[in-house]
């Protein structure tokens, strides 16, 4: 337990950021998913742009480091290519 205030608070805003980073986490994941399993070619063109968005806005909150979100993207690119 927390002894002080602001490490009580800290700890509140730990779990507050976890529920958060976890849902956002999850969010991603769904939209790989989905863009993998696609197999019509337009429509997995025109769902490309908005995971990969999605994926620089988890790099940019740190939720992933900036090169796995490059690397993810990278492969879904390669996926939708061939």
């Amino acid at each position: 337990m927390p002894q002080h205030k602001s490490a009580a608070k800290r700890v509140r805003q730990s779990e507050t950021r976890k529920i958060r980073n976890r849902a956002a986490r999850s969010k991603m994941r769904t939209l790989m998913k989905k863009l993998h399993t696609t197999e019509d070619a337009a429509q997995a063109s025109e769902m490309l742009p908005e995971v990969k968005s999605y994926l620089d806005r988890m790099a940019s909150k740190n939720i992933i480091h900036s090169n796995k979100a490059a690397h993810y993207k990278s492969q879904l690119e390669k996926h939708v290519n061939s």
